[in-house]
C-alpha cells in the first residue's frame, strides 16, 4: 500500500497522513474527525481513555490489513519518540510557543498513531515553517499566564491553575487560546466541542 492509498484508507475515519519518513507514516486527526469519533462506541461507552482506544482500534485494524506495525503515543513506558519522528518528516517545526506546528493543522496537532511499513517511502522536500512568514506571531502573547514559551518548559501548573478560575472558562469551552491564535490553526477549523472535550481530559 502506497502513501496515497493509506491517506484514502484513513480519510473516512476523519484521519489524515500528517507526515512520513522513509518507512514510518504519522496518522493524525483531520478537520472532520470529531463527527466520526462522536458516533463511535468508545466515545459513547463513557469508559476511560476513549480517544486512545478508538485510535488503537481504527489504526490497528489498518496496520493488520496492510502488514504494518502500529505504534501509539500511549504505548509505554518506554514511550515512542513521536516528537522526533514528527520533526523528521519536514512537515512539523517548533513554534515560538515551544509547541510543534504543522504545515496544515497549525498548533491543532493530534497524532493518533504511526504505521511502520516494510518498504521505503519517497521523502518530501523540507519546507519552511509557517512561523517564518507570520509577522505578528499572535501565539506568543495569547496565553494569559505565559505558560508557553520556546525558552522554557511548558508551565503546566500555571496553566491548570488558570483553567480553574472563572477567567479560564473561555479556554475550557473553546480550547487553548494559544492554539486558537495561530493563523494556520484557524484555517484548520477544529469544532469548539472537540476542543472542550480535550480540555476536560487535560484537566482531569
Amino acid at each position: 500500500m502506497n502513501l496515497q492509498q493509506i491517506a484514502d484508507a484513513v480519510a473516512p475515519h476523519g484521519l489524515m497522513v500528517m507526515g512520513h519518513d522513509e518507512t514510518r507514516v504519522l496518522i493524525g486527526t483531520d478537520a472532520g474527525w470529531w463527527d466520526v469519533f462522536r458516533d463511535s462506541a468508545e466515545y459513547n461507552d463513557r469508559a476511560k481513555d476513549p480517544v486512545d482506544r478508538w485510535s488503537k482500534r481504527i489504526i490497528g485494524a489498518l496496520a493488520d490489513q496492510i502488514g504494518a506495525k502500529a505504534t501509539f503515543p500511549s504505548d509505554g513506558p518506554p514511550y515512542a519518540p513521536f516528537i522526533a519522528w514528527a520533526l523528521a518528516t519536514g512537515r512539523f517545526w517548533q513554534s515560538p510557543t515551544g509547541m510543534m506546528i504543522h504545515d496544515t493543522a497549525g498548533l491543532m496537532i493530534s497524532i493518533r498513531g504511526a504505521l511502520t511499513l516494510a518498504g521505503p517511502l519517497q521523502l518530501v522536500e523540507t519546507q519552511q515553517s509557517p512561523c517564518e512568514d507570520c509577522p505578528d506571531r499572535p501565539c506568543v502573547s495569547a496565553c494569559p499566564v505565559g505558560a508557553l514559551s520556546a525558552a522554557a518548559p511548558y508551565d503546566v501548573p500555571a496553566c491548570k491553575a488558570y483553567l480553574d478560575t472563572p477567567a479560564g472558562a473561555d479556554c475550557m469551552s473553546g480550547g487553548c487560546l494559544v492554539r486558537r491564535a495561530c493563523p494556520v490553526s484557524q484555517r484548520f477549523a477544529r469544532p469548539p466541542a472537540q476542543s472542550a472535550f480535550h480540555m476536560k481530559a487535560f484537566v482531569g
